[in-house]
């Protein structure tokens, strides 16, 4: 049974319950993506199973709680223990954490909410938000617009779509594989950037 499958089973099973309930796992686990979950709402809305309404307020809610599961992870691990974490990984140092720490603080808001958009991303920013103890109804504000904006045109495009959804998996899939190589690429770029500082440090 594939990804589709199970989703689609526990949708028809839980009926929209099952909507918010598999976004929620997916703002925890990244590797579920919410590219085929929420169409596929979309999709088991179209067979009456749920409105489209409740597949978007259902998988609304799933999204901010899995995003406020992760930002009290943030708090419980705080800069202390990340800076300790970063000084065993190579390449890395405390000063690194500090250095994204800070350009979080000055543009929480604007990450928060455009992280929603971006894949990996949209799970991943809520941890920094929690670390840098970012107002929580800020937060709450801010991931519900983004979640509820991105939810709301995937849902519908399943519906839309019915059982043509998968035209919209196929994109998105394109996009997060787009958004994985950058990633990959950046972190290269810079591991490169720094051995080289690193070795001319040395020969001084």
């Amino acid at each position: 049974m594939g990804i589709d499958d199970w989703a689609v089973a526990i949708m028809e099973t839980l009926g929209v319950f099952g909507a918010g309930l598999l976004v929620a796992i997916e703002s925890i686990f990244p590797p579920i993506p919410s590219e085929i979950i929420l169409p596929l709402a979309g999709f088991t809305a179209s067979q009456g199973s749920f409105t489209v309404a409740g597949a978007i307020i259902a998988t609304t809610i799933g999204s901010i709680v899995g995003a406020v599961g992760l930002y009290y992870l943030g708090q419980v691990l705080g800069v202390v223990r990340l800076r300790r974490w970063a000084e065993k990984v190579p390449l890395m140092s405390g000063e690194d954490v500090d250095k994204a720490m800070a350009w979080f603080h000055r543009h929480g808001k604007t990450a928060v909410f455009t992280g929603r958009f971006v894949p990996i991303v949209r799970s991943l920013v809520s941890i920094p938000a929690g670390v840098d103890r970012m107002p929580l109804p800020l937060f709450l504000l801010l991931t519900t617009l983004g979640s509820g904006l991105w939810n709301s045109l995937f849902v519908v495009l399943g519906f839309v779509l019915g059982e043509n959804w998968t035209v919209v998996e196929q994109f998105m899939g394109t996009y997060s594989r787009a958004i994985v190589v950058i990633v990959v690429i950046a972190v290269l770029v810079i591991a490169v950037l720094r051995i080289r500082r690193r070795r001319r440090a040395a020969e001084r």
